[in-house]
């Protein structure tokens, strides 16, 4: 098959998407497909991948964190597109880059796919001077009408669905595929060098999370219900992999509450190295409410962490409380609890991790989330050649 795939954010961002895209388009070729990513520029960035086409950019940084936004035409682009054979579009976004993928799939008389990836309510502070409720009610209303109109929605947690189908989705074929782990990218690391690194006894329990340090990830409320734990058990320390615009409101945070010594800042944790940290740790934590998946949970699964987490979309898709950890809800005592019961308890915590990393390697995988994506293009294509006759 040949692929398309359109996207506003992609390499060199560390985010979601740009990981889903790399994720699928490094597995689809390597079983021998073509694929053709379109992104916006980024400047300063050379791919190594000659399959990969730029539109022009505007370079936008938003609450310290750089968003090049797409110019969805490009003549040089628009002359390439009219010589490509492609099979199927695959649009990430609903707007930009999203409508050059629809015009496209309509030019070529091809299907068009629509990946929804954001739960766009909780995003809606990032856009300045515009009130947050209006920029939530219009990306909706967008993102509705986009999927609405194309041939096939994949959402990556069941929980994203019931989200959708509630704001006025009617598109009858909406199927459910996470993004999958990178198994390369998270072979064979090492335990031990980051914990020698950071000065970490073998007998301390390392909690961890890797995020971005924005309002959406809720970690102002993980801080303080981590901070609890810490204050009663000095033997336990945070890892805080990340950084945003919260990242010195939460430095403040940890030398008020007299805890620097106990939380970890090693700043933006770039995916080549990430594996070393992921195993380093014992507990992974995460209180966000924004995730349509959550790659980093899926990933700490993978290396064999039990989770501790808000019981949110997309969240309570991946984690099996009381089987691959414990999820609870927005009450920082509860969540705190929560992380001190894992501590203290070692045969609980090594089960939920054993129990984590077989689920992971059972459906969130590269291989088997692809399969299933494959399965979709060509049921369409099919489908496709068949109204054609």
């Amino acid at each position: 098959m040949k692929i398309a795939i359109f996207t506003n954010n992609y390499l060199p961002n560390p985010y979601g998407v740009s990981g889903s895209v790399e994720s699928f388009r490094q597995e689809l070729e390597r079983l021998g497909h073509i694929v053709y990513v379109f992104a916006p520029n980024f400047k300063g960035y050379v791919d190594e991948n000659k399959n990969v086409f730029r539109y022009p950019a505007i370079d936008l940084k938003f609450k310290n964190v750089r968003f090049p936004v797409a110019i969805p035409y490009s003549y040089q682009i628009s002359r390439l597109l009219e010589k490509l054979e492609i099979d199927v579009i695959h649009a990430q976004h609903p707007n930009l880059l999203g409508w050059s993928a629809r015009h496209w799939a309509r030019k070529k008389r091809v299907p068009l796919v629509f990946t929804w990836h954001t739960l766009y309510d909780q995003y809606a502070h990032y856009t300045p001077i515009v009130p947050s409720f209006l920029t939530a009610w219009w990306a909706i209303r967008n993102a509705r009408s986009y999927a609405n109109g194309a041939d096939c929605v994949i959402v990556p947690t069941p929980s994203v669905k019931e989200i959708i189908l509630k704001w006025g989705v009617t598109n009858k074929n909406i199927v459910v595929i996470p993004t999958g782990v990178d198994e390369k990218q998270l072979a064979n690391p090492d335990k031990a060098l980051i914990r020698k690194k950071y000065v970490i006894a073998e007998d301390e329990i390392l909690l961890i999370v890797i995020t971005r340090f924005t309002q959406e990830k809720n970690l102002e409320f993980l801080f303080e219900a981590v901070a609890e734990v810490l204050r009663e058990n000095k033997k336990v320390k945070f890892l805080a992999g990340g950084d945003g615009n919260l990242t010195e409101k939460l430095k403040n945070f940890a030398a008020k509450q007299q805890l620097s010594a106990q939380i970890i800042f090693p700043g933006v944790v770039a995916n080549e190295i990430k594996k070393e940290y992921y195993i380093a740790g014992d507990i992974f934590v995460s209180a966000s409410k924004s995730e349509t998946q959550g790659m980093a949970i899926s990933e700490a699964m993978y290396l064999g962490l039990p989770i501790v987490a808000v019981a949110a979309p997309g969240v309570k898709d991946l984690v099996v409380s009381q089987v691959t950890g414990l999820l609870v809800r927005e009450d920082r005592e509860e969540f705190a609890n929560a992380i001190k019961r894992l501590v203290a308890d070692d045969i609980l915590r090594k089960k939920f991790a054993e129990n984590a990393g077989k689920i992971a390697r059972q459906g969130y995988t590269c291989s088997v989330c692809t399969a299933k994506l494959i399965k979709v293009y060509e049921g369409l294509i099919l489908a496709g050649k068949e109204r054609k006759k």
